[in-house]
């Protein structure tokens, strides 16, 4: 199976929404701001978010742990970080899989 590589932007999910769902994309790009807005204030708060049947984004906090300087090889300490983890939802993995008829092959 070949894997395509492709990114979807921002401006690609905007013309999208405008095109479902017929708005302008004045309104379609307001729409894409808020949610995207919406999702970063809730991570940031620390909370995780869960979109049903597509996946969960989690906050995780790393402790402070010991690293290695790849150019140098040198030993050092990491700082301890916050960082988000996306785990997708079963029906997500199915269909990238190809399990529901539609996935990337």
């Amino acid at each position: 199976m070949e894997i395509r590589s492709m990114t979807l932007t921002k401006i690609d999910m905007i013309k999208k929404i405008g095109e479902e769902m017929e708005l302008d994309k004045k309104t379609a790009k307001e729409t894409v701001d808020q949610l995207m807005e919406i999702i970063k204030s809730t991570l940031a708060s620390g909370e995780d978010v869960m979109i049903s049947g597509f996946g969960k984004f989690c906050v995780v906090q790393k402790n402070k742990r010991k690293g290695r300087n790849p150019a140098t090889g040198d030993d050092m300490m990491l700082d301890a970080r916050t960082r988000v983890n996306f785990k997708c939802s079963g029906r997500l993995r199915d269909r990238i899989n190809g399990e529901d008829g539609q996935g990337l092959a």
